[in-house]
């Protein structure tokens, strides 16, 4: 199998098991198979309504995240380092992310679901991001010009099973 069918199903996977895990505590939940952008499932309760999920799915126990996407960096080329001008401003902060641990098939441990939103996100990436950097003085050892950056279920655990973010969120949503 390609790695990049391995991936599409590790994804397809990740997405079916938050809509059977958010089934399973009474709410409604379907996938878009990575159709929409910005999001991969809409989920409903009984008073019918709705709140965007972005998945994240991982065979193992991290997840490749772009440092730009969270950081305003710039690549010095004469230097040929980079410079943290902080945070990026980025859209839908309250955006609710799941990342998904899938288990190894036939191993007795079970997926992990962490769930989060993408502000809390963004501070997990930012935070390796610059603690891996400053131990390089911001120069990439192979390529200056990366922005590769992971984080894993250790940065995770507080928001392990935070299901009731979803439920939260519903609720906000209720109110409006």
């Amino acid at each position: 199998m390609s790695k990049g069918l391995r991936n599409k199903l590790a994804g397809q996977t990740g997405e079916f098991l938050v809509c059977a895990e958010l089934g399973r505590r009474g709410l409604i939940a379907t996938s878009f198979t990575g159709n929409v952008p910005e999001f991969d499932l809409i989920v409903a309760n009984d008073t019918l309504k709705t709140v965007p999920i972005q998945v994240k799915t991982s065979r193992g126990h991290s997840w490749p995240a772009k440092a730009g996407t969270w950081l305003d960096i710039e690549v010095d080329e004469s230097a040929r380092q980079q410079i943290d001008h902080g945070n990026c401003s980025i859209a839908h902060p309250d955006l609710i992310y799941v990342c998904v641990s899938l288990a190894e098939a036939g191993k007795e441990e079970s997926d992990r679901f962490f769930i989060l939103r993408k502000k809390d996100l963004q501070t997990i990436c930012a935070d390796n991001y610059r603690r891996w950097m400053a131990k390089h003085d911001w120069k990439r050892p192979r390529n200056y010009k990366s922005m590769d950056n992971r984080y894993d279920t250790q940065n995770l655990e507080p928001f392990e099973d935070n299901w009731g973010l979803i439920f939260e969120q519903l609720s906000q949503n209720s109110e409006a």
